[in-house]
């Protein structure tokens, strides 16, 4: 959940467009008259992004499923996707194997309400900001389709409850880590964002540690090198994933303000550097989780299968810092987005040999 996983949300954003850096913030249309939040307010005054004309909810069956549609979006869907297939994978890897499709739906549900909570907290900080840049302008809080007062209620209640799932049906410690990612995401990522390049490395930390939930839910402890060998791959994997999309929206994070390392180090060797070492730091966490036995074949062949997995993702960042430019960091991010699941498929498979 950051610039990375919870963080993962611009990557999920960009991936398949076209364009990388969207239309310049001066050629957006004024369509409409808004009736927003007074900060969002002046900025929309000022004519530097699209104006999305507000929807007017109602009680009519359309107007409500808009209603439930921004909600939903509120809460970053596509990252929620993300986080709940690692957790799926983690939970059967601290098992050793099938899982009770039961608990595991209510594990599903519980983390997808925390990080729903998590990126729907993240929204309501950044509305403001968020109307600087063209690519996050139309969201329901900047685009005046849901107001701050009915955002904020809708994101308590269900990180609440998605907390108190957790606490219930699995104890203390799938809780506690769901509760310090959130804290994180919220408290420590979003507002580092606009102050230090840094903020990478903490939403790094953040948006990996959902993969503790899955762990400990069904059998793991946080003593566990396995379960932190898991939060190391998605943490590493966050790095080449995320500068690729901080240099290929480098100009809209700068207009909008957030201190990315593209925008501190505009070179992009930074960026090229970072995406090295955490495409090398990936292969390193992910050839441990290969040997959950004394079965040296099966070890063997897997450690082949995830070096063959994380290799494209190491030469497009090795190609990435040599030529820095739009097409590269476009390969890259292409080659992160096969990257995570691939190995995860492989560790998890791993359980069955």
């Amino acid at each position: 959940m950051s610039s990375n996983l919870f963080l993962a949300e611009p990557a999920l954003e960009v991936a398949g467009q076209k364009s990388t850096l969207g239309p310049s913030l001066g050629s957006e249309r004024t369509l409409g008259r808004l009736e927003a939040d007074e900060p969002c307010q002046a900025v929309y005054a000022s004519g530097t992004v699209a104006t999305p004309i507000p929807v007017d909810y109602s009680v009519d069956a359309t107007d409500e499923a808009k209603l439930i549609s921004d909600l939903i979006q509120l809460t970053k869907p596509r990252i929620v996707v993300m986080i709940l297939v690692t957790t799926v994978a983690t939970s059967m890897i601290a098992a050793g194997g099938w899982v009770s499709i039961g608990p595991l739906m209510l594990l599903l549900i519980a983390t997808a309400l925390v990080a729903g909570s998590a990126g729907g907290a993240n929204q309501i900080w950044e509305r403001v900001i968020d109307c600087r840049m063209a690519r996050t302008a139309t969201r329901p809080l900047p685009s005046s389709r849901l107001s701050t007062g009915l955002a904020t209620a809708f994101t308590a209640s269900i990180g609440t409850l998605g907390t108190a799932l957790l606490w219930m049906g699995f104890g203390f410690e799938p809780a506690a880590v769901g509760l310090a990612t959130w804290i994180l995401y919220v408290f420590a990522y979003t507002p580092m964002k606009t102050r230090t390049s840094w903020n990478t490395t903490m939403g790094a930390v953040a948006g990996a540690l959902p993969m503790l939930i899955g762990y400990t839910a069904f059998g793991g402890t946080l003593q566990d090198p396995t379960g932190w060998l898991l939060f190391g791959v998605l943490a590493a994997w966050q790095y080449p994933h995320f500068m690729a999309i901080a240099w290929l929206y480098r100009r809209q994070y700068a207009e909008a303000g957030f201190c990315m390392t593209t925008t501190v180090e505009p070179k992009g060797i930074s960026a090229g550097l970072q995406s090295v070492i955490g495409s090398l730091a990936v292969a390193l966490c992910s050839v441990p989780l290969c040997f959950p036995s004394q079965s040296l074949l099966p070890s063997v062949l897997a450690t082949l299968a995830v070096i063959a997995a994380t290799f494209p993702m190491f030469r497009a960042s090795v190609r990435f810092l040599i030529e820095r430019n739009d097409v590269t960091a476009r390969r890259l991010l292409r080659s992160s987005l096969l990257v995570l699941p691939a190995v995860l498929a492989v560790v998890t498979t791993r359980m069955f040999w």
